[in-house]
């Protein structure tokens, strides 16, 4: 079953329950595929690696969203957005454990050949592709520049 098929039975089963906080986050990436799905060339079709872009980047931007409302210390908004990430979250792969990342940082900092710093993009480019989905960019960033400077 395909992602987008899995959120809309998910959100029928939400209706039937009458569960506002887990419809108002469906709805929310509901949103997203079809506005995906209507761009040109999508010819009204998304990928699940498109899919699963489309559910970091909902993550993300609610994460930037709830750090702006603890700083303006706004907590009814920051619950709302507490839960639309836990939400979004239950579709995404198992992220990596930090452990688990830096041991496959390793071994394409091995398997790349790099030494210092400067091959930082070479690392990232490839980590990028074989991590996407199971760990946050900037978490990858920061290992690999911890690895490489050690």
């Amino acid at each position: 079953m395909q992602l987008e098929e899995k959120i809309m039975a998910e959100m029928k089963e939400a209706m039937k329950a009458k569960n506002e906080v887990l419809l108002r986050g469906l709805r929310a990436i509901k949103a997203e595929i079809i506005k995906a799905k209507t761009e040109p060339g999508a010819n009204g079709q998304i990928s699940d690696e498109t899919a699963v872009k489309l559910l970091q980047k909902l993550v993300k931007q609610r994460k930037d969203s709830l750090a702006i409302y603890q700083q303006q210390n706004r907590p009814d908004l920051a619950i709302k957005e507490e839960e639309e990430i836990a939400v979004i979250e239950k579709f995404l792969p198992q992220q990596l454990s930090p452990e688990a990342l830096k041991a496959a940082l390793q071994a394409i900092i091995a398997a790349t050949g790099a030494v210092s710093s400067a091959d930082l993009g070479k690392v990232m480019g490839v980590a990028s592709k074989q991590l996407a989905g199971q760990a946050d960019g900037k978490a990858i960033a920061a290992c690999v520049k911890e690895l490489l400077s050690a």
